[in-house]
């Protein structure tokens, strides 16, 4: 019923869903990108309803607390701490997340690498050592509003990290974002 309604929406709206995904998919990295508005998030949530994927994202801990944690919880939330770690106190991000793949059967989380809604020239990487650490697929989700299409354009296998970043800006070099001056692929690459 779920996946009807979302199917429904997206409909609704005017958009439609990319067929890539491929089959089997039990744990990967997902970018989600890019990220230059509130709506990229709703658009996400109702591609991935329609895929039938149970999805996890990160976001700061401060928005696991009540009464969001009401809404972010049911949704996929998990808690990052972003407190600069002291004397190796609590794991890193890249720790954690490698951590959690090892722990869980099936785990697909969602990440924006961009960090911000904010146009950022340079993303952050710990997808791609989570990834190579977890031996996991990276996905590549996107909201392309030129198109209005949205869910996962492609799967990339991490290799070298410059080969696999030049992979992954190739492929958002060709999305149109939301709002277009908010969003810059990484531009080392």
């Amino acid at each position: 019923m779920y996946r009807k309604i979302c199917r429904f929406l997206l409909k609704l709206s005017g958009w439609k869903l990319d067929s890539s995904l491929p089959k089997d998919i039990h744990k990967c990295i997902v970018i989600a990108a890019p990220h230059t508005s509130n709506w990229d998030f709703w658009y996400m949530i109702l591609a991935f309803g329609v895929y039938g994927l149970k999805i996890r994202f990160t976001v700061k801990k401060e928005w696991m607390r009540f009464p969001f944690s009401l809404i972010m919880k049911p949704l996929g939330g998990i808690a990052i701490d972003r407190t600069p770690r002291k004397d190796g106190n609590r794991p890193s991000f890249v720790e954690a997340m490698t951590q959690l793949f090892n722990d869980c059967q099936e785990l697909i989380i969602v990440i924006t690498p961009e960090g911000t809604r904010s146009k950022r020239t340079e993303w952050k990487t710990g997808f791609f050592h989570v990834a190579t650490n977890a031996q996991v697929p990276i996905l590549l989700g996107y909201v392309d509003y030129g198109k209005k299409i949205a869910g996962i354009g492609k799967t990339v296998i991490p290799t070298t990290y410059s080969a696999t970043m030049k992979e992954i800006m190739d492929f958002y070099s060709t999305i149109t974002p939301k709002h277009p001056h908010l969003f810059s692929v990484d531009t080392n690459y």
